[in-house]
């Protein structure tokens, strides 16, 4: 009798145990099959031009990219080698922001990673062109943003440095730490 029930208690442990190895099989093969739909994008689309206007008809801001890709259960959509060129709500000169990547979340912020460049159009700006590793871009205000390091090029200066905010609506710019600032010699 006493054999009937430890063969009986190893019958009921080892089909527990195999059940609880094909449970957690087909528990894993659930989160491949939902992680593989979350990679796979919605639509894809190749040498992209988009025009983006604001609520009173004005131009706000076109994207280039050499390729999106968008996610909508993430909500988000990826570019590849983005172009933005910003327009600012004062009318005054465009900005053009470049980047190796960037991503586009649902709430209209970018972000931009791998050489960075911000660049001004005006002429008469006392900065021209602003590098960094990678900046997070609002398109709904035309804020700028990066808690890295930053290098600042202007017509007779180099200045070096971590963190900066940037309103393209008002040119007002904000660094958090310099480090250091280079003048170039004028040559009068």
């Amino acid at each position: 009798m006493r054999r009937l029930y430890i063969t009986a208690i190893f019958t009921f442990i080892f089909s527990f145990f195999i059940y609880g190895i094909i449970e957690w099989q087909n528990e894993k093969d659930t989160d491949i099959a939902s992680v593989n739909n979350e990679i796979t994008p919605d639509f894809v689309a190749e040498k992209l031009t988009s025009y983006i206007y604001n609520e009173k008809g004005n131009l706000s801001h076109v994207i280039e990219a050499d390729r999106m890709e968008h996610f909508s259960e993430l909500a988000i959509t990826k570019f590849e080698l983005p172009k933005y060129t910003l327009y600012p709500e004062d009318k005054s000169p465009q900005w053009y922001i470049n980047a190796k990547e960037g991503i586009l979340n649902h709430q209209n912020n970018v972000r931009l990673n791998n050489r960075v460049l911000v660049t001004a159009t005006d002429e008469n700006s006392l900065i021209k062109e602003v590098h960094g590793k990678y900046f997070e871009l609002d398109l709904s205000t035309n804020i700028i943003s990066s808690d890295q390091t930053i290098v600042i090029q202007g017509n007779d200066f180099t200045m070096y440095g971590s963190g900066l905010i940037v309103d393209l609506n008002t040119t007002q710019m904000t660094m958090t730490e310099h480090v250091q600032t280079v003048y170039k010699k004028n040559s009068n």
